[in-house]
């Protein structure tokens, strides 16, 4: 069965029309005659998206009775048993109620694909798990409901329903988004214009990217090599010399009047030759390139501009930077160079040559070239077929005047010149040319092959063998400072990649990235053998032996479905894919194999470490548990053990006053004791993650005066303004007692006597904070989270007064309830506990 199509309708703030227009899409399809249902939609009380639902068929939603309230969710069983082709499911990001099958309705979106059905549905830019702490830090509204980005980029379409910030906040004074004792507050907070704008901008950036890698899957599908101009990138070559901190300042500063992306690339040549920079350099111009929002790159390529061109082209680049050339009139007589030879082949891709202060002043490079290039011995033949007839053409005339060494050591200084420029082969054939001319044309007799004298013979011979000689060491002389050379662009490869894996957070995704970046491959990937593998030749071709570890580009599911299989040990080996490698490569390549598999080995290793995290924390929560029962506890169980043993003595010891008094001492030592035990008992149930919250809308006003009555007498001065007006939230009533118990009784234990502790709410934002405020010493900043770590008392200057989980339970429970609890500075001295928790609608 053909999987599902999910499209998702994302949105930059709530009340942009999402669900609206994901309604009108379920409405176009059903007058086409497409099966349509609605599954769930969430209309937030919005006549006109109540109405836009009109005659669409509606799935009953089902109801789940959790901690004795009712609440009602999507029904993926009941849509599943009605089987339609497409169905809408409002809000992508939404947990589902304790006892659905899924924590996440999502999570039902997915099992709805795998049954071929199509799905219509909606989310907000807040609600991306990439993007939640920026927009908290936009908006100061924590986001309590996440969905990861994988889950939306999967999606097979995603669409924008884009609004400006001042449409959205007409729409909202019109009534249409919030009903109107919300619109006030939302419009001075979470709604601002510059909030609205930045969720816009993030909102458009988003998509812009995912966009874009459709755009590059479907010109690697259909093997496109041809820049689109569709988004400005611009690229900046590097050469690992000084003028490179100049070319990447000017590519900034034109891919920052376009809003392009920046890309650095380095090209290391595979033999080592062109891999000239120098590793200080271009250590610090990748920071420089990272810091102005950049990326670095390092491809290898004995073609400098070829490879530059094919970088440019694979990440459809716009624009390309170049430095001008930094060699001298005369060398650019002999070769144009890269920055022209780049020019003349770059197509539609516009190159920039930049000049800097390092024009004209000469290579880099010292001494003569090492290897001998396939061009060098072009050059090398073709001297020795033009120059060295030349050369007897204009000796000719005076070789009567000139002794026969004379010409020996010309036509020798002109077979060395070949050797240096051509290499061994042009020198033999220069060596034996020269022979033959020297004998015919300037040894007697004239033009004949005949020699006369043993010492002409012996001379010609002599000449011979040093020509040879000397080109067997210029050969050999080549050859060493090739290998020196590529040995060197290897180390300097291998210390570029590794430097890379080394700065990010998964160093083996990185290291897998770079390889197959820098060696020009569609994908690459490794495979670890699995548990049962088959026996014989075929065991890897089998995708049955083998599991995908981690990958990038299509996976390849075998070692010998790939054009190069590097094995590291006996269980991995690594996947090649998109060319054949030559021996030069594969041996940096074996070295990287090598290192994925200490990567995947350390990542395992951290992944045993985090699993092992909570067992340490459960057992240091044991230990502390039972140093608080040895000490803390001790002081009222005595006390109500030495109460009772004194009501039990029917001696007549004790008057009626005194024997009151200790039935009042047990009583509240026994009240003390229930208490430490009961929040010793929900810090473990938070710690075991089985404290589950029952949320009810509840109005503050009502939920504070049995808090205050919990707590007693000391409570009586407690200033109370909460305004009637104030939204319902949504919280447990009984958690939120607890919560409000345990910071009103610090306050109150922190207080002077003649100045109480206050409590005040107010509302903004979909939010409605409730605030505990006393005017006592107050907590150092540095240690105002150190209050909510379980068993601690900040200064334990109060030992025997509790175990120090006050304001850590309290914290917890208003984290299950999709609240927070964090601590301010009162001003003029103090703390302020500042609770917050949801209102009961958006």
């Amino acid at each position: 069965m053909a999987r599902g199509q999910l499209r998702i309708y994302l949105g930059a703030a709530p009340g942009v029309g999402k669900t609206y227009a994901a309604l009108e899409e379920a409405h176009r399809r059903a007058s086409r005659g497409t099966d349509v249902v609605v599954g769930f939609v969430e209309t937030h009380g919005r006549e006109h998206t109540g109405a836009m639902i009109g005659d669409l068929e509606i799935v009953p939603r089902r109801t789940i009775e959790y901690r004795g309230a009712s609440f009602t969710e999507f029904d993926l069983d009941a849509v599943l048993a009605r089987a339609p082709r497409v169905v809408l499911v409002d809000e992508l990001a939404h947990t589902n109620v304790p006892g659905s099958r899924f924590e996440k309705r999502w999570q039902d979106i997915d099992v709805l694909l795998d049954a071929g059905i199509d799905v219509l549905s909606t989310v907000n830019i807040q609600h991306l798990e990439s993007l939640n702490d920026v927009v908290t830090k936009i908006t100061g509204v924590p986001q309590q409901e996440t969905v990861p980005d994988e889950v939306v980029r999967r999606a097979d379409q995603v669409e924008l329903v884009d609004m400006t910030p001042e449409a959205l906040r007409r729409r909202m004074t019109h009534g249409n988004v919030y009903p109107p004792d919300k619109i006030d507050a939302s419009l001075s907070n979470y709604f601002r214009v510059g909030n609205l704008t930045a969720l816009r901008e993030l909102a458009l950036l988003w998509l812009a990217d995912k966009v874009d890698e459709q755009l590059a899957a479907y010109r690697r599908d259909k093997d496109i090599s041809e820049t689109w101009e569709a988004r400005e990138r611009v690229v900046v070559a590097l050469s690992g010399g000084e003028e490179g901190d100049t070319l990447i300042r000017r590519a900034a500063r034109i891919a920052a009047r376009s809003g392009a992306d920046l890309q650095a690339v380095y090209v290391a040549g595979g033999d080592g030759l062109n891999g000239t920079g120098s590793t200080r350099h271009l250590a610090r111009q990748r920071l420089l390139v990272e810091s102005l929002g950049g990326t670095y790159h390092q491809v290898v390529g004995d073609d400098i501009p070829q490879a530059l061109l094919d970088f440019a082209r694979g990440v459809n680049a716009t624009q390309l930077v170049l430095g001008a050339s930094r060699r001298g009139r005369a060398a650019q007589l002999f070769s144009r160079g890269v920055g022209v030879t780049t020019t003349a082949q770059s197509g539609s891709i516009d190159v920039h040559l930049v000049t800097h202060e390092k024009v004209g002043r000469g290579s880099r490079r010292t001494g003569l070239p090492g290897a001998i290039s396939r061009m060098r011995m072009i050059a090398g033949f073709a001297l020795t077929v033009l120059g060295l007839p030349a050369l007897t053409a204009i000796m000719h005339p005076w070789r009567d005047d000139l002794s026969l060494t004379t010409d020996l050591l010309v036509y020798l200084s002109a077979t060395l010149l070949i050797a240096l420029i051509g290499g061994i082969w042009p020198a033999l054939v220069a060596s034996l040319a020269g022979f033959a001319l020297l004998d015919f044309y300037f040894v007697q007799p004239y033009n004949t092959l005949t020699i006369a004298t043993r010492e002409h013979l012996f001379n010609l011979l002599l000449f011979v063998l040093m020509a040879v000689l000397v080109a067997v060491i210029v050969g050999i002389s080549a050859r060493k400072t090739a290998q020196a050379a590529q040995a060197r662009a290897e180390a300097h490869t291998l210390a570029a990649l590794a430097g890379s894996v080394l700065r990010g957070d998964h160093p083996l995704q990185a290291l897998l990235e770079q390889v197959r970046e820098t060696f020009g491959l569609t994908s690459v990937t490794l495979l670890e053998l699995g548990p049962e593998p088959g026996v014989g030749p075929g065991e890897r071709r089998d995708p049955n032996d083998w599991r995908v570890v981690a990958c990038v580009g299509e996976p390849c599911t075998s070692p010998g479905a790939a054009e190069t299989d590097i094995p590291v040990g006996d269980e991995l080996s690594l996947a090649l894919r998109g060319r054949t490698l030559p021996a030069s490569d594969r041996r940096i390549v074996e070295a990287f194999a090598v290192q994925s598999a200490v990567a995947l080995r350390q990542e395992r290793l951290s992944a045993q470490a985090a699993a092992m995290r909570p067992v340490a924390a459960a057992d240091k929560m044991r230990t502390a548990l039972l140093a608080a029962v040895s000490h803390d506890l001790r002081t009222p169980l005595a006390s109500a053990k030495a109460a009772v043993a004194g009501l039990r003595n029917t001696a007549e010891m004790f008057s009626p006053e005194e024997r009151a008094e200790l039935v009042v001492t047990a009583d509240e030592s026994l009240d003390r004791l229930g208490r430490l035990v009961a929040n010793l008992l929900d810090m473990s149930r938070l710690q075991a993650g089985v404290l589950g919250a029952r949320p009810v809308p509840i109005w503050l006003e009502e939920a504070v005066p049995p808090a205050l009555d919990e707590i007693g007498e000391p409570a009586a001065g407690v200033t109370i303004r909460i305004a009637d007006d104030l939204p319902a939230v949504s919280a447990d009533p009984g958690l939120l007692e607890r919560i409000l118990v345990n910071i009103i009784g610090n306050a109150l234990r922190h207080s002077p006597p003649d100045r109480p502790p206050l409590v005040s709410a107010s509302a903004h934002a979909g939010l409605v904070e409730l605030r505990v405020i006393d005017h006592g010493p107050g907590v150092p900043e540095d240690a105002q989270e150190l209050i909510f770590t379980p068993f601690q008392r900040l200064g334990d200057q109060q030992a025997g007064t509790g175990v120090g989980l006050g304001l850590a339970l309290s914290r917890g429970l208003a984290e299950s309830m999709g609240g927070t609890l964090l601590p301010e500075d009162t001003p003029g001295g103090g703390l302020t506990m500042v609770l917050t928790l949801p209102e009961t609608g958006e």
